[in-house]
């Protein structure tokens, strides 16, 4: 588990903590002049995304990592893993699938170790190409 600890809190933090105290009365935290209840939209927005200046969101792609290993003195070495890759279509839809292990790109932190030792990774990998065509990527490990 990775944890850190900084002196100060970001604005987005503050924001949370006040929003989930539980001693301040309810009327403190609302706004005035704003409608509380919900929007209801009839039907969702058609956006075309099939032209080429569009093929940077295309390309992205997400990949939902999920990877246990464990030694057991029984059995043996025990894996057991899973990958959902989700992408972008010409509607802006976005969609999810089953992949597989080997689909996660190198630029990934997963890796298998050399030995069967106790090894976990959990984390989301999320790769695209920019209008220019650079390659970048990024993980959130959790």
């Amino acid at each position: 588990m990775r944890a850190s600890f900084r002196g100060e809190q970001r604005p987005i933090e503050r924001l949370y903590d006040i929003a989930f105290r539980t001693d301040l009365p309810p009327a403190a935290l609302s706004l005035p002049g704003v409608l509380a209840a919900p929007i209801l939209v009839a039907a969702q927005a058609d956006v075309d995304i099939s032209d080429a200046a569009f093929d940077f969101v295309r390309s992205i792609r997400v990949f939902e990592i999920t990877y246990h290993q464990q030694h057991n003195p029984h059995d043996g070495c025990e894996r057991w893993g899973s990958v959902f890759l989700g992408t972008y279509g010409e509607k802006g839809d976005y969609s999810r699938r089953r992949s597989s292990i080997s689909a996660v790109p190198e630029a990934s932190d997963f890796g298998f170790p050399p030995n069967c030792s106790n090894y976990w990774h959990r984390s989301v990998f999320v790769e695209w190409r920019d209008y220019e065509g650079s390659y970048g990527h990024d993980e959130v490990h959790y």
